[in-house]
């Protein structure tokens, strides 16, 4: 009866565990969307809220941002997106920190330049802060 309890009590305790990973990601998966759409609108205050003070920002072409640059940047349309599409988009948990991998298909139309289409692949660093998951790192880099 003890074994039967036990064995019990340990699928119980990995139902947990799974069900507050998959939350997590989910959780995650909604933050990279909410920044998806608030790089396109380049609303200010979304890209805030979505980010960490201690943002570094990398772009393909080598470019490292701060948070304060990095919205400037979007809400200045220096950094123009007037499409992103993201596909194959992993997520991994570990603590406090998610790690996220997808492929970004876009098009850009940045002052000064012509429109021109992206595709990239791209590593987040995402941390859990006070129940919210805020970018802290990111970098792109160009897929052929």
């Amino acid at each position: 009866m003890k074994r039967t309890f036990l064995i019990t009590v340990c699928f119980l305790l990995i139902n947990i565990l799974s069900f507050a990973q998959s939350s997590d990601e989910k959780a995650v998966a909604d933050a990279v969307e909410k920044l998806r759409v608030a790089m396109l609108d380049a609303k200010e205050s979304d890209l805030n809220k979505l980010t960490s003070a201690d943002l570094s920002y990398g772009h393909s072409n080598g470019l490292l941002e701060d948070k304060k640059e990095f919205i400037r940047a979007l809400t200045s349309e220096e950094s123009n997106f007037t499409r992103i599409e993201i596909t194959e988009q992993t997520i991994k948990i570990s603590g406090d920190i998610a790690l996220v991998r997808h492929k970004l298909m876009g098009d850009t139309h940045n002052k000064g330049k012509d429109p021109a289409p992206v595709k990239l692949g791209i590593f987040m660093v995402w941390q859990k802060s006070k129940g919210d998951w805020l970018l802290i790192g990111r970098q792109a880099f160009k897929l052929p």
